[in-house]
């Protein structure tokens, strides 16, 4: 789990705005291609104010996609070992790269190594990492920018993304200068990235060289291996899997009690936690903790015993005194009833038009309808 403080949403769109080839902030790219095989096919360094517009463009897209998503979820802050930070190769590698802006071949070739050899990636990809230097603002006491005052932090940090290269399929394509069409070729293009990271860690307007900001486009997937070749730093586990677990707690803990109004106003307590830290983009990632939990249960009436049980199991499977982001285990986007052979899905600000009943023994889930009814486009009467 992580401590202290952590990225927010304010502080990555300050760096993630940097990203633009227009600014040319990041002075510097390093590229390295490498095939099934994991053999280098090619490797390079340019310069952004050598690129045309159109190509910068492209690599600044990629970039910013590495600090897209929420904290929690896509975007996960990564502790040091303090041995790690103090002695530790891996860490020295990354501080090299970042006071060299990358100058140092035989570091970045090293870095290069650690990935190709310790990640286990199918097919061809491509390790593009850049390196940047931001004068951060200076804040006045009302935390605004102050226009034309002198800088007082220097961050200089190294954005890494590691992106999947595929193979088009042949198909017909349009020739404007020939007015005609003709088959194209197989090529290869770069995707977008399926993980990265950002060292070090740019936290309450600076930088925290114990901690860096990991990248995975895919929830359920941690890429441990990718963590450990490239960071060195503390494993964790993926979005999806503290979703499912927290679940399982929940369930499991309380047994009978685990009613349809108790799934849904726990959901909704995390949920309101989220809107109210979107209101504050300074804030940092909402986090939720146990008691949290147990008082909305307590709340709801949920048997002593139970949330005990609850309680119990939550440390087991979190940690005593461990927290949760609150994004990675929200379903914020809509809620899901599932029976045996029907799926309702429901935004969760509409839940309370939804409840369960019990009616001559049949159990029943009952939706209001008071604004009328659509099947398969066609208003019904019911």
């Amino acid at each position: 789990m992580h401590e202290d403080i952590e990225m927010n949403k304010k502080d990555i769109a300050q760096i993630r705005r940097r990203l633009n080839p227009e600014s040319q902030n990041p002075v510097v790219i390093c590229g390295c291609y490498v095939n099934g095989q994991k053999n280098v096919v090619s490797a390079f360094r340019r310069s952004l104010i050598s690129l045309p517009q159109s190509e910068s463009e492209k690599y600044m897209q990629i970039f910013r996609r590495s600090l897209s998503g929420d904290v929690g979820r896509n975007l996960v802050p990564l502790t040091f070992p303090t041995d790690e930070v103090m002695d530790g190769a891996t860490h020295a590698r990354l501080t090299r790269l970042n006071q060299t802006a990358l100058d140092d071949d035989e570091a970045l070739n090293a870095f290069f190594d650690a990935i190709i050899a310790g990640t286990r990636i199918e097919g061809n990809f491509l390790i593009l990492v850049l390196h940047d230097t931001y004068d951060v603002p200076f804040k006045t006491s009302m935390d605004d920018e102050a226009a034309g005052a002198e800088s007082e932090t220097v961050f200089s940090y190294v954005l890494c993304a590691v992106c999947p290269v595929k193979q088009t399929k042949p198909c017909l394509s349009y020739s404007a200068s020939e007015n005609d069409f003709h088959a194209l070729d197989p090529d290869w293009v770069v995707a977008s990235p399926d993980m990265g990271f950002l060292f070090p860690a740019f936290e309450d307007g600076g930088p925290n060289i114990h901690s860096a900001l990991f990248y995975t486009r895919d929830l359920a997937e941690s890429h441990d291996d990718f963590v450990a070749a490239a960071l060195n730093a503390g494993a964790f586990a993926p979005a999806a899997e503290q979703k499912e677990t927290f679940k399982t707690v929940l369930r499991e803990a309380l047994e009978d009690e685990c009613s349809f109004e108790v799934v849904e106003a726990v959901n909704e307590h995390i949920v309101s936690r989220l809107e109210e830290q979107k209101q504050d983009k300074e804030a940092e990632p909402a986090r939720i903790g146990k008691r949290e939990v147990e008082k909305v249960l307590t709340d709801l009436g949920v048997s002593p015993e139970r949330t005990q049980s609850f309680s119990e199991r939550f440390d087991e499977e979190f940690g005593l005194g461990n927290d949760l982001p609150a994004a990675g285990i929200a379903d914020d986007k809509q809620m899901e009833l599932r029976t045996g052979e029907v799926t309702i899905r429901v935004s969760p600000g509409c839940a309370g038009l939804v409840e369960t009943r019990t009616i001559d023994g049949v159990k029943y889930i009952l939706i209001r309808a008071d604004e009328g009814v659509c099947v398969n486009g066609v208003n019904v009467d019911i």
